[in-house]
């Protein structure tokens, strides 16, 4: 199948015992057994929910992977994934990583003893040279939030595979429309599915896919001992929203090209970080190892007053802190996604008092243009 047509009958579609085309939420939390130990696939919802089992099937074909697993959260999702690990164990992590993911390594993963290393992974030799003797993992956010770096998937995976370390990707902005991560070499995929996955600000949830059946047997024997499990709605509503995740992708990247050419050319505009644009240093290796770009833009304007007075009057871009939704949302990450990076970390990065963040949705884009003109102005 190819990617649309995976997207509406990938996984399990349906309902076979009453013909249902759209998978029923089972909202149970146990189940009736035939004898003592004896049940017919499903025993408690922790363990197992149909609902749930629906999604984790589709998003693990969207994935080409072994086995997918849904979370509570996006950062249930990366939390659980560490647990993989021991005490004194090293995680090589991408330095402009998303302000969770920063936060959980450095204030709470760090009380168990779990060691990381930030490190700037679009760069291959500052990655090898990093490596430690108990370095079990390299952790990679490509394209990265909120500066839009991009990383070599293969070179990645050559690293990985020469030291003998777990490759994992948070495959969040590219989605499984636009990047394929197990098939470049990666072991392990992420997503917050609260974003594109669901694409309608209305769920909150993480998702994960393995690409072997050992990882799975692990993966699932810590998504039932800790119970940070998605609940049978908001899977549903994961579902739902990825028969029309293709659709959307293709939408949002339309707009993002436009506004990412404009806001190239204009004045008030220091830089700006969009991997669709030539100019941009991952640009070619975003090309080879994605079939798209993405919806999300970051751009400077100089200063906190300046990026207040153009969160002050823009319109049509919703001051939120998410993405990848139907509507077209801004934010200001140094104030918002990433306030819990220390200034003085968040400015080595890049990540400036006057950068903002666009994720761009699907409204007419001359109205997300106009817009955006008159709050530059």
């Amino acid at each position: 199948m190819r990617k649309k047509t995976k997207m509406i009958h990938g996984g399990i579609t349906g309902d076979e015992r009453t013909g249902a085309v759209s998978v029923p939420i089972y909202q149970v939390s146990t189940y009736q057994q035939d004898e003592i130990g004896k049940h017919r696939g499903y025993e408690y919802s922790r363990t197992g929910n149909p609902t749930r089992h629906a999604l984790e099937t589709v998003i693990a074909d969207l994935e080409n992977g072994v086995s997918g697993f849904a979370f509570g959260s996006g950062m249930a999702a990366i939390t659980s994934v560490m647990m993989l690990f021991q005490a004194e164990d090293h995680i090589l992590m991408t330095d402009d990583v998303y302000g969770g993911s920063y936060r959980v390594m450095t204030n709470v993963l760090n009380r168990f003893h779990l060691e990381h290393t930030f490190i700037d992974t679009s760069d291959p030799e500052l990655v090898e040279a990093a490596i430690q003797d108990n370095t079990k993992a390299l952790y990679i956010e490509t394209p990265t939030n909120p500066l839009l770096k991009v990383s070599d998937l293969k070179k990645m995976a050559e690293i990985a595979s020469k030291y003998n370390l777990l490759l994992i990707v948070d495959n969040t902005f590219a989605t499984p429309y636009w990047q394929l991560p197990l098939d470049l070499g990666a072991d392990i995929v992420i997503h917050s599915a609260t974003k594109y996955i669901g694409g309608h600000s209305d769920v909150v949830a993480g998702l994960v896919v393995v690409n072997s059946d050992e990882l799975a047997k692990r993966t699932h024997y810590i998504q039932n001992s800790v119970g940070a499990v998605l609940g049978p709605q908001d899977s549903w509503l994961l579902l739902r929203g990825i028969k029309t995740m293709a659709l959307r992708m293709e939408a949002i990247e339309a707009n993002t090209n436009k506004l990412a050419a404009y806001l190239q050319g204009h004045s008030q505009v220091v830089a700006i970080y969009y991997p669709g644009l030539p100019n941009h240093p991952g640009h070619a290796i975003a090309k080879k190892q994605a079939s798209g770009f993405g919806g999300m833009i970051s751009f400077d304007v100089g200063s906190r007053e300046k990026a207040e007075q153009v969160i002050e009057r823009i319109k049509f871009f919703t001051l939120a802190e998410s993405l990848g939704a139907v509507e077209s949302l801004v934010s200001v990450p140094a104030q918002m996604t990433h306030a819990s990076i220390p200034r003085e970390r968040r400015l080595e990065l890049g990540i400036s008092d006057g950068l903002i963040r666009l994720s761009v949705g699907i409204e007419d884009a001359n109205d997300l243009l106009e817009d955006i003109e008159e709050a530059l102005q």
